[in-house]
């Protein structure tokens, strides 16, 4: 599946390209993103267009970049995955701090959720986050996701959120 352009009402969502690159480097570099993401080493525009290619050419991996309108410029990311150690996708989110509390995270998830149920089937989506990360926890509830399990993934314990979407 490859991820296709869309529009919320204040937010147009675009599939992860080339020209992201300067932004990725930004976003990743955020102190959220290093606290509860990890730190991906990307540190030039080169280490961020190697990155973005990676993401590219996985399959299992789409991200879109949230951009509020008019403006255009990238605010965020909703990243949907199928991870090895995990039965169903999961979906995520990373917003640049300034983009952070208008709730575009919250917008772009749900548009995000309600465009692969619709073009794509998906009935049942899965998140997973560190127990300590709080701001994400509300969100994923806000989206309907509820606990389900705590799981260890190299050494570091996560919580799995979990949404039925026949529910």
């Amino acid at each position: 599946m490859h991820p296709s352009s869309f529009h919320t009402s204040r937010l147009g969502l675009t599939p992860l390209g080339i020209g992201d690159a300067s932004f990725i480097q930004e976003l990743v570099n955020t102190e959220g993103w290093l606290r509860y993401i990890g730190n991906r080493n990307i540190h030039s525009q080169a280490e961020a267009e190697a990155y973005i290619q990676r993401i590219l050419e996985h399959p299992d991996i789409q991200y879109w970049v949230a951009r509020p309108m008019p403006e255009e410029c990238p605010a965020g990311i909703i990243t949907f995955i199928k991870r090895d150690y995990l039965d169903h996708p999961d979906i995520g989110f990373a917003f640049l701090p300034a983009f952070s509390g208008h709730g575009y995270a919250l917008e772009a998830a749900s548009g995000v959720l309600d465009f692969l149920t619709c073009h794509h089937g998906l009935n049942q989506i899965l998140a997973t986050t560190l127990p300590e990360n709080t701001r994400s926890i509300r969100l994923l509830e806000k989206l309907g996701l509820c606990f389900e399990k705590a799981i260890e993934v190299n050494g570091e314990t996560l919580w799995v959120y979990e949404k039925r979407m026949d529910d």
